[in-house]
């Protein structure tokens, strides 16, 4: 007994100091207090999630609609004034060579761009888009995370995406047509972001990886309307395409307007708990689990402690305020840096192929367009599938590397594969990969930083997908002439970049945090479980010495 006694102080010190020094730990955390009131989400809570992802149907029609839109269309030699039929038509007469389809059909054919300005003009709109999603996700990111919130800023995005898709419409140049396009991808800049996040955020732990695969599968639902839609135009002018994709898309955003709620993680990080517990109440009624909502106390206890930390941290820097406190808060944190970093050099590479490769199948040659595009939309379906049914098994960050890899090397092939077949084969291979790959880092992003900042960093991880595109109409433009500069800089980019996955933590079966402090907590206790391994490895080394 004296030697326990004796030995007690010396075994219970070294642990003692921990807890006294994380008190806030014993606070209750917003993860699990929102999982106790909202219950088991039910089927109608269900639906509302998945209307929520519907959002991305839309989204991808503006993604992928100038892969008809914009597409050069075939032509033919009349025999017109006894000219001989050329490699180009911009080396014959006029009345020489005639569209085998109605000029109206493409913005290449009714500006006659390809003989105007040569690849660089061609690729002007899409590039446009690309940099307006760019510029959008910089400036409008963190909006999401402190004044807007996830719902009003995903219902400004739908909006203003949609009416720039109307106004496109009535182009009266390629000028006009490419501003707009820009405005139609500042707008939808934050659709995708805001939709994955406020979908995963309103549903339970057990439906997260569900809804977040479900947003995928409507974004291949929309990629799929595509070539329907366009055959059913290709007599027709391609403005057809653009009403037929924004109007419904703002139908839409009326029905989401009255349907769907803020988050209320969201609204319990602002310290907005009157209008979080009232969101609560309503999914927690739409749950069947009305009566366990009499008593918020553990909310209260809960919100006072994220006050706490928001008052520390406005006295640690007066810019905390603003609406960049988000990307201040990373910015100050070296490990929060190199997360941010290394996701988002890997997402440029996968966001250079799984925008450029639809928008290149053209250069496979002899394929037939509406086909091509289609197989590239339904290898979406079975990437889908196959993240939904791996995402609570796979590793995030081996399972990024090795699709990355897998991608790279498919897209290499098609440089060397003899056969249009094969060819079409790797191609498709490359792009169900580089889709599978998509879905992990949109879902490895969400998981990798807490609650406070994690609209901020997903959007800065979209930013780097859409930075890939804004480089991929150029390279698919080079590629019609040399192979190398599509394919060959495609699978050199994504299977190099997605190597850097390799410096980021593994996220799987880990829960959510909601602040930085939580987070540094995790990184702190993960550094010291490393350390007393190693200190434990070099006492067995040297007992056996």
């Amino acid at each position: 007994m004296a030697a326990d006694t004796a030995t007690a102080p010396l075994l219970t010190s070294h642990k003692a100091g921990k807890p006294a020094g994380n008190k806030k730990n014993k606070a209750p955390s917003i993860d699990d207090t929102i999982e106790t009131y909202m219950g088991a989400t039910g089927a109608a809570q269900l639906l509302k999630a998945v209307l929520l992802a519907f959002a991305w149907a839309f989204d991808a029609q503006q993604v992928f609609i100038s892969v008809f839109t914009d597409a050069e269309p075939g032509w033919h030699c009349t025999g017109a004034e006894g000219a001989s039929c050329a490699a180009s038509p911009c080396a014959l007469p006029a009345g020489a060579w005639a569209w085998d389809r109605p000029a109206s059909a493409s913005v290449v054919s009714e500006w006659s761009l390809k003989c105007a300005g040569g690849p660089a003009l061609v690729s002007l709109p899409a590039s446009s888009f690309f940099a307006g999603c760019l510029a959008g996700g910089f400036l409008l990111t963190t909006l999401a995370d402190s004044l807007l919130g996830r719902r009003r800023m995903l219902l400004a995005s739908i909006v203003s995406m949609s009416v720039a898709g109307v106004l496109t419409a009535f182009s009266p140049n390629v000028w006009v047509y490419a501003a707009l396009r820009f405005v139609s991808g500042f707008g939808r800049s934050m659709v995708g972001t805001c939709t994955l996040v406020l979908s995963t955020e309103l549903v339970g732990k057990r439906w997260r990886d569900t809804v977040c695969v479900a947003g995928f599968f409507c974004f291949t639902i929309g990629f799929l309307s595509l070539p329907a839609l366009a055959y059913a135009f290709q007599e027709a002018s391609w403005r057809n395409m653009y009403l037929w994709t924004s109007l419904p898309a703002l139908c839409y955003s009326i029905l989401f307007y009255f349907l769907v709620q803020e988050s209320p993680r969201w609204l319990l990080v602002r310290g907005r708990k009157q209008d979080a517990i009232e969101t609560l109440r309503q999914i927690a009624a739409l749950n069947g689990n009305s009566a366990i909502t009499s008593s918020f106390s553990m909310l209260h206890a809960c919100v006072m402690h994220q006050e706490e930390d928001a008052a520390a941290a406005s006295d640690s820097s007066s810019s905390s305020s603003s609406v960049f406190a988000a990307l201040h808060s990373m910015w100050e944190r070296p490990w929060a840096l190199r997360r941010l970093a290394a996701i988002m050099t890997a997402s440029f590479g996968i966001g250079m192929v799984y925008y450029g490769m639809p928008l290149n199948v053209g250069n496979l040659g002899g394929s037939n367009l509406y086909l091509s595009v289609t197989y590239n939309a339904l290898a979406e379906l079975p990437s889908s599938i196959l993240s939904w049914l791996l995402m609570g098994r796979i590793n995030r960050r081996s399972s990024v590397i090795a699709l990355t890899a897998l991608a790279g090397v498919s897209s290499l092939a098609c440089l060397v594969i003899p056969g249009q077949g094969l060819r079409m084969g790797a191609e498709l291979l490359s792009f169900f990969a580089t889709c599978t790959a998509f879905n992990v880092v949109m879902m490895y992003s969400i998981e990798l930083f807490p609650t406070s900042v994690r609209n901020s960093a997903v959007g800065m991880v979209r930013q780097a997908l859409v930075l890939g595109g804004v480089a991929a109409p150029v390279l698919v433009a080079l590629g019609r002439q040399r192979s190398f500069l599509s394919f060959g800089v495609f699978g050199l980019v994504i299977g190099c970049f997605g190597m850097f996955a390799a410096c980021l933590p593994e996220t799987r079966g880990k829960g959510m945090s909601d602040t930085m402090e939580e987070e540094e907590q995790k990184e702190a206790a993960v550094v010291d479980a490393d350390a007393d391994a190693a200190s434990d490895m070099d006492d067995s080394n040297g007992d056996l010495v």
